[in-house]
């Protein structure tokens, strides 16, 4: 049997979502079958309309005149954010990715040769250059935690065991790696850290906009995002969680500006009391504005039937995927998110994805760089990513399916 592969409820009928107005909301629906959700996800018309008002506004009144006439809205971007993650505006920053605020969490930690990031085998690619990084310039140790044998992802009690060995000084992990669409136990080893009072840094890049996530559930200190993902805003946005134990603690990013700090005095400043230390002085405001609307759309379609029929849409896909002749679908854990990915006979990476573009139906590539250590257990070079969304059908699931056994019988 394939990894991954599963009997999936059909949410085809979900009560709690009005599909026809939330395509109609989706003007790249008539266009594409859009299955690249994992890598940006469709925007909805009310995300791209906010985002063009705000660069009219700049052009007729300019840039900070703009910027303060919606204040009120560029403020909402944290309010809406911290009703999405249950928790307060003060504990969110802003930033251009979450690569971006990946880098300025680890910037604010205070590595010494010797210290331990306790990590797992299925984390996302630029972690963990990022954590080779520090290991080159301040000597720390990088301490993978196995996966357990069922598949279901990292072995959470070895993970513990771990870390009563090493007292790391980061426990970081993804929820959702890009590569695969399985979704890491990330609420039990927060509790884990919790006991331990150890620093637990979250990647929640995938799960955010297709789960329900709450960040006193998870018990992280640091928790970074997207706003291009599964929250469907505009590319070039990202978010940083900061716990009240890390602002309270004087965490605060190796770069910090005139934003995240007040200059008191001619030799020394103070950083202030909130998430803003980790963000800099300018701002994308149209993007800003246009995550508020992304947020504020994903809040009233509602985190809860996203997340059955998100899933639901994919584990239809990954079963039809699983039955054509050629096909090897990958995924692992037993409730896989929306995340499908396969190998394929016959075909080389680049052509193939062209095939499909080629046929109106967008995807992602991942190769081995981006997941040495799953891809080595997996025995492949290189996989195809198919993400839907709420938005997408279950007339478009087959289609994709239908057009993957087309290509695999085409092969030679």
């Amino acid at each position: 049997m394939n990894a991954g592969q599963e009997r999936v409820l059909d949410l085809s009928r979900e009560p709690l979502l009005d599909l026809a107005a939330l395509r109609a909301d989706t003007p790249g629906c008539e266009a594409v079958i859009h299955f690249n959700n994992a890598g940006a996800g469709l925007m909805a018309r009310p995300v791209l309309e906010t985002v063009l008002d705000h660069l009219r506004l700049e052009a007729g009144i300019g840039g900070y005149e703009a910027a303060a006439a919606r204040a009120a809205e560029v403020a909402d971007f944290y309010a809406a954010l911290a009703e999405l993650l249950g928790t307060r505006p003060g504990n969110l920053a802003f930033a251009a990715s979450a690569t971006h605020a990946y880098a300025k969490a680890l910037s604010a930690i205070d590595f010494r040769p010797g210290d331990v990031v306790l990590t797992t085998r299925n984390d996302f690619v630029s972690n963990q250059i990022a954590f080779l990084s520090l290991r080159r310039r301040h000597g720390v140790r990088i301490v993978h935690a196995p996966d357990h044998p069922d598949g279901s992802g990292v072995d959470v009690e070895a993970m513990a065991a771990l870390m009563r060995a090493h007292r790391p000084r980061l426990v970081a992990v993804t929820h959702v790696p890009t590569n695969s669409g399985l979704v890491q136990p990330v609420a039990e080893i927060g509790r884990h850290c919790r006991e331990l009072d150890l620093l637990y840094l979250v990647d929640a890049c995938q799960s955010v906009g297709q789960y329900p996530i709450d960040v006193e559930t998870i018990g992280c200190d640091l928790l970074t995002a997207t706003c291009r993902k599964f929250l469907r805003g505009p590319r070039g946005s990202g978010f940083l969680y900061v716990s009240d134990r890390v602002l309270a603690a004087g965490y605060e990013p190796l770069h910090i500006d005139m934003h995240g700090a007040r200059w008191v005095a001619p030799g020394y400043y103070r950083p202030v009391g909130t998430a803003a230390r980790f963000e800099e002085w300018e701002f994308p405001y149209a993007t800003v504005l246009g995550c508020a609307a992304a947020v504020r759309y994903a809040l009233r379609v509602g985190l809860e039937p996203v997340a059955r029929r998100t899933p639901a849409l994919a584990g239809r896909l990954r079963e039809r995927l699983a039955a054509v002749p050629r096909v090897r679908t990958l995924d692992g854990g037993p409730a896989p998110a929306a995340l499908v990915t396969f190998t394929i006979e016959g075909w080389q990476a680049a052509p193939f994805k062209a095939a499909m573009d080629a046929r109106g139906i967008n995807s992602a590539l991942s190769y081995r760089e981006f997941a040495q250590f799953d891809f080595a257990d997996k025995e492949v070079e290189w996989c195809l990513r198919l993400s839907p969304h709420y938005y997408n059908t279950e007339d478009e699931v087959d289609a994709a399916a239908g057009t993957v056994a087309e290509l695999a019988r085409s092969a030679r």
